[in-house]
């Protein structure tokens, strides 16, 4: 991904999303088994290849008109949430924490007010006084290995924010990648393997649930879900405070839009668990969903294909010309909902169940609003820190919603025998898979004919959130979140960084 901004007395004044990259695996699916999609479109990414493993499987089904049994919802939904904590807790520690800690300021802790402080913020404690060793070791010997390629010291980190509080955050972060290891694992015992599992095949699941096996998945839950609660939300919430300003930039559009995820026994998209929906503008009303209203433009992406389809009929001719911003300038096409850009993810999720009503979700956002000084303001939410807090305060959510699905497992297993797999042929149609990935909304489109993949085509998060300009000249929703990011260092815009890195592109 290629990002370019235009400064003008210390703010972005205009911005350029660039998907430098063509991968074109919906060509390579064609004229396949329809089945073959289930495990050739998890390719497309190497951190959510279960929602498109799912996504596929529902278009699968859906144009074969096949419903999957009550086990294998299950069994989805456990796996799709062990995914979302895997990649949240990824994103959270992994990718954007140094962006906000900074492990060289750590060194001035006091370990002795560390542990104090940490018991205060009621988040969990380490061997501060040995990591502080680690870290130390590293700076004297000028590599600091992986915490390398940073921007420490730069003038956009708070000043006030205390040395002790970054060395907590590098704690959790070395922490945060035995949890990674964690949840990947129960991909594995339940899929097989991850990345690109194999146990969402058309028409339920081919994972059986032994005693011993869901005592190894329940086992690594309890772990991972006492990390979010014990560390992840904790630390979002010490560290909020000394961003504040962060409320002030980085919010974008204000259009929404998910498709909701993890199904309920009915099966209803509009009866999932993280309801579909889509909110457009300030206001914070809510629309259900309806996937005939997403349109693919192609006048600024390198394509000749015919612009303002919706995914069922668009086509993916590649026409690379050269990069001009005032022209083509990215392989994504420009997706939109009702001819409008709109933002995916954690944010646009928690931003739909909040205003649909889902007390869970209100009462986490409320309660957090309160602590940082917004009570009853969910409107700032629409901010670099609000997606920020709303992609963490979703990942305890969905801590939450797997322990729910997994003690469903559980006594539907006890009860048993429980239905796995849906026997059927192969059949021609059309279908389409609306599910909902970490990073946002998700659809796969199959047509059938002749038992094999006639047409495929996959509309995927980044293509929402990193689009280019559409045929009216409007910004994609990063774009239009980068207009008016304080910039202090035009040579190291952090700012530009976080706002971007924020949608988790």
């Amino acid at each position: 991904m290629r990002v370019e901004v235009e400064v003008d007395g210390g703010v972005v004044k205009d911005a350029w999303i660039s998907g430098s990259l063509f991968r074109g695996l919906e060509a390579i699916i064609k004229n396949r088994a329809p089945q073959d999609a289930f495990f050739i479109s998890q390719r497309i990414c190497g951190v959510c290849p279960v929602s498109h493993g799912h996504a596929s499987s529902m278009s699968a089904e859906a144009a074969m008109g096949v419903q999957i049994p009550e086990g294998a919802r299950l069994v989805r939904n456990i796996l799709e949430g062990a995914q979302y904590l895997h990649s949240h807790i990824l994103w959270f520690y992994t990718l954007a924490a140094l962006d906000y800690v900074d492990p060289v300021k750590a060194l001035q802790a006091n370990i002795a007010d560390t542990y104090a402080l940490a018991h205060a913020a009621g988040t969990r404690v380490a061997d501060f006084g040995a990591i502080a060793k680690r870290l130390s070791a590293f700076v004297e010997r000028g590599q600091l290995s992986i915490f390398a390629n940073g921007w420490f010291g730069h003038p956009e980190y708070p000043a006030d924010m205390p040395a002790e509080l970054h060395l907590i955050g590098v704690a959790h972060y070395l922490e945060a990648l035995e949890m990674q290891a964690e949840a990947a694992t129960i991909i594995a015992v339940m899929g097989g393997k991850f990345p690109h599992f194999m146990s969402s095949i058309n028409g339920g699941t081919s994972w059986v649930p032994t005693e011993e096996k869901l005592d190894d998945v329940k086992f690594r839950l309890a772990k991972v879900n006492a990390f979010v609660r014990e560390a992840m939300i904790p630390d979002t919430l010490a560290i909020a405070p000394f961003y504040l300003d962060a409320l002030k930039f980085g919010g974008g559009g204000g259009n929404f839009l998910s498709f909701g995820v993890f199904d309920d026994p009915s099966f209803e998209i509009d009866n999932r668990y993280m309801p579909p929906g889509f909110s457009e503008g300030a206001s914070l009303g809510l629309d259900t969903v309806d996937i005939d209203n997403v349109k693919e433009y192609t006048e600024h992406a390198w394509y000749s294909s015919p612009s303002g389809l919706n995914p069922k009929v668009g086509e993916t001719v590649p026409a690379f010309t050269e990069y001009n911003t005032d022209d083509k300038y990215s392989w994504g096409k420009a997706v939109r909902y009702k001819d409008l850009p709109a933002e995916v993810g954690p944010l646009a999720r928690m931003v739909v169940a909040y205003v649909k009503g889902d007390e869970a979700v209100q009462d986490l956002i409320d309660s957090t609003l309160a602590k940082l000084g917004a009570a009853g303001k969910p409107e700032v939410l629409v901010s670099l820190l609000g997606r920020v807090a709303a992609r963490n305060l979703e990942t305890a959510h969905t801590a939450t919603l797997t322990e729910q699905f997994l003690n469903d497992l559980i006594a539907a297993v006890k009860a048993g025998p429980l239905e796995l797999f849906t026997p059927h042929d192969i059949t021609d149609g059309e279908g389409y898979g609306m599910w909902e990935a970490p990073r946002g909304a998700l659809a796969h489109y199959m047509t059938v004919k002749n038992r094999k993949v006639d047409r495929y085509n996959v509309v995927t998060p980044s293509t929402w959130t990193c689009a280019p300009r559409d045929a009216a000249g409007r910004r994609g929703p990063m774009e239009e979140a980068l207009i008016g990011t304080p910039v202090a260092d035009i040579e190291r815009p952090l700012n530009v960084v976080r706002v971007a890195r924020s949608f988790d592109p």
